[in-house]
């Protein structure tokens, strides 16, 4: 075990023991706020990130190495295998780590500029079995990129994308908005309580299928669709709950502020044949403030915030809307807490919550709760 990473705090703890731990986080979090009814464990809480990222560079002795960055640091910690991310996706990368030397490819240097090799980024989809593989380089020049390509897949032929990503930038972020397909369509797809999703390189899309289908059937059981209703799905993302909660409600609206997302939305709505539901690229505060000054109603809001945690312009936004019934997904129960106690100004009360444990042998825990209108309490 590499104590280095720094990723899986709780690897020492039994399952059962992590658990424990993560319900009484969540009952001393939102104590006098929401009943924590329990948390969702896995059956197999091992190798179950879908997603995988490797960072390249060379050691001391200017052997190639790769794996993650140090927690706090660019010190990049090499990985072989790990027990919480795909073997196969390990694997691949550790056939690439080794075709380096041979077809002289260099790995790029943070402090000097030189090199091609940055990261790579390893899909799978956990029922279709599609792989992606992107290789993140510092140039758009790739040299001999179709002889490495054939090399790795003759390795690998369970690839079924290859695509290469271009990112010339100083900065920590992971992918640029250039890229090549090497091989392949460009995306995999993947399949989540019935749907079928189209996944690109910049797609959002959780990394534990398993569990995503329990959150996502919690939320869906929690907002309690007749078929009637307007759904208002808030940081909708690529479209995954918003579509499969169209199967059991009037219509539903999607709004999420990034691009790519909403793009691979539309999709993902052809792809599935959904007719009642649309999606806007916009602000979701901004739109629901929009929404409300036209006299326009949601029934119920569906709201999947990132770790900052929602905004008091949006939750107002909810108020005016006359939304009887809020579902909230949140991947950081301190900001959700915060959240709650805003939203019980607003006259909204917190039912039971569920965590569900979308990140065995870390210190992360997802919540879902209901939340339903009941007046005004603002004194």
């Amino acid at each position: 075990m590499n104590r280095k990473c720094g990723g899986c705090q709780f690897l020492d703890l039994s399952y059962g023991e992590q658990l424990k731990m993560k319900k009484k986080q969540l009952d001393e979090l939102l104590k006098g706020i929401a009943r924590v009814e329990t948390v969702i464990g896995m059956e197999e809480p091992f190798h179950y990130r879908n997603k995988v990222h490797a960072v390249f560079d060379r050691d001391r002795r200017g052997n190639i190495i790769s794996g993650i960055y140090q927690e706090n640091s660019h010190i990049v910690v090499p990985v072989e295998t790990c027990l919480i991310e795909d073997e196969k996706a390990d694997e691949i990368i550790g056939t690439i780590r080794s075709m380096l030397k041979s077809f002289k490819i260099r790995t790029y240097d943070e402090d000097t500029g030189y090199g091609l090799l940055r990261h790579v980024l390893v899909r799978r989809g956990f029922q279709s079995g599609d792989i992606m593989v992107v290789l993140v380089t510092a140039s758009p020049v790739f040299p001999s990129k179709n002889n490495f390509v054939r090399a790795l897949r003759q390795k690998h032929p369970e690839i079924t994308t290859i695509i290469q990503n271009i990112n010339g930038r100083g900065t920590s972020m992971v992918l640029g908005d250039r890229e090549n397909i090497l091989y392949g369509k460009g995306y995999i797809t993947d399949q989540l309580c019935g749907c079928t999703f189209r996944i690109s390189s910049r797609s959002f899309y959780q990394v534990n299928a398993v569990q995503t289908e329990k959150l996502y059937l919690k939320a869906l059981e929690l907002a309690g669709l007749t078929g009637r209703e307007t759904v208002l799905d808030a940081y909708c993302g690529i479209g995954t709950i918003g579509i499969i909660a169209s199967r059991h409600a009037g219509q539903v609206i999607g709004v999420e502020l990034n691009e790519d997302a909403v793009r691979d939305a539309v999709n993902n709505a052809k792809l599935n044949q959904v007719s009642n539901i649309r999606f806007y690229c916009n602000d979701a505060g901004r739109f629901m403030v929009n929404m409300a000054q036209r006299g326009e109603k949601a029934d119920v809001v569906i709201m999947d915030p990132p770790r900052s945690g929602s905004t008091e312009e949006f939750m107002d936004s909810i108020k005016k809307m006359g939304a009887e019934k809020v579902v909230y997904v949140s991947c950081n129960p301190e900001t959700l807490a915060r959240d709650l106690k805003y939203m019980k100004k607003l006259g909204y009360r917190a039912g039971e919550a569920w965590g569900v444990d979308m990140f065995p042998m870390t210190g992360h825990v997802e919540v879902v709760i209901k939340m339903t209108y009941c007046g005004d309490k603002r004194k």
